[in-house]
This record gives C-alpha cells, sequence and structure tokens, in this order.
C-alpha cells in the first residue's frame, strides 16, 4: 500500500498518460463539513473495454507488458473502502477513463493526502506534451491550474523550462496556501 494518497495520484495518472491521453484533469476536493476527501481523475485516452474495466480492481490483471500484476488500483480502492469511502472507474473505448475515490476525511484508516503539489508539479514538468486541469478545493475555496492557458501565454516557451517550471511550482504552492490555510490534509 501507498503511504500517501498522493502517490495512488501519481500512479493512476501514469496509466492516463499510458493510454495516451492529451488531457487529463485532476480534482481534489476537501469537504470538512460532509468528512470527505474526494479525488476524481479523468483523461481522454484510449479507455478500455467492459472487460478490461471488470479486470482493473483485480490485482492481478494488467495490461503492462513489463510486470504480471497491477497493485495500484486495487490498493487505491481498498484505500478509499476502508475509510467508509467508495471507488468507482467509469471507461469507454475511444473516450478515455474517470477515476473517482473518496475517503472518510477524519477515519483513522485514512493515508494523509501528502505532498498533492509536488505530485502535480511532478506530472507537469514530465509530460509536457500533456494538458493538465488540476483543481483543488477546501470547503468553499478553490483554485484551477490549467496548462492550456499557460501554453496560450507562454507562447511556446516549454513548461519544462527553468523558469516556467519554478512559477508552476510557485503557483501551486501559493493557491494551495491561499485556498486551506496550511492544512494538513
Amino acid at each position: 500500500m501507498m503511504p500517501e494518497i498522493s502517490m495512488n495520484v501519481l500512479d493512476i495518472t501514469e496509466n492516463s498518460i499510458r493510454a495516451g491521453a492529451s488531457l487529463i484533469t485532476i480534482d481534489v476536493a476537501v469537504d470538512e463539513a460532509a468528512d470527505r476527501l474526494k479525488i476524481v481523475i479523468e483523461d481522454n485516452g484510449c479507455g478500455m473495454t467492459k472487460e478490461q474495466v471488470e479486470h482493473v480492481e483485480d490485482p492481478f490483471f494488467t495490461t503492462r507488458t513489463t510486470r504480471k500484476v497491477g497493485l495500484g488500483v486495487p490498493f487505491y480502492k481498498m484505500a478509499a473502502l476502508n475509510t467508509g469511502g467508495d471507488f468507482s472507474i467509469v471507461s469507454e473505448p475511444g473516450r478515455g477513463t474517470r477515476t473517482a475515490a473518496s475517503f472518510g476525511l477524519r477515519n483513522i484508516d485514512r493515508m494523509p493526502l501528502g505532498d498533492i503539489n509536488g505530485t502535480i508539479y511532478t506530472l507537469i514538468r514530465f509530460n509536457t506534451d500533456i494538458d493538465f486541469v488540476y483543481t483543488y478545493t477546501f470547503n468553499d475555496k478553490s483554485f484551477t491550474l490549467d496548462t492550456r492557458e499557460f501554453r496560450q501565454i507562454l507562447e511556446g516557451v516549454p513548461l519544462d523550462s527553468p523558469d516556467v517550471a519554478q512559477y508552476i511550482k510557485d503557483y501551486l504552492d501559493e493557491n494551495k496556501q491561499e485556498t486551506d490555510g496550511g492544512a494538513q490534509v
């Protein structure tokens, strides 16, 4: 099992990247009143057949040829269910995949969210040919980072250039701080 939920987000998003997605949306929402942490990852990759979706939660099923087991999705699902949350995957060939997990926010078995900003930064920095839309919501405040908007403003300057990469990191850190006041989720 992974020690932080952000590592599960990285793993699921890497599945989207391997599926050929050109746009990946990641929504992280903390709702203290509802005692919920919800994470939705959606992509426009190749999608999966109904049979693949039925097998994706099986740890002994993987489409990868480099290993014989696929533990990411089963562990992510187990992590959500162990907190009284839920988990779902909806996919359609040629249209993409949507994964949603919710966690009991105050449940003793919930792993910490971890360094979600570091995860999002890493995804953007090392996958510059993919667009990401990341939204972080904490109760009634939120912010969104959309790499398509950054590309438009940058007029061809790559997202992984040192100054741009540092700006993205600072943007994530400053906006998360403004949104959640430094809360440890």
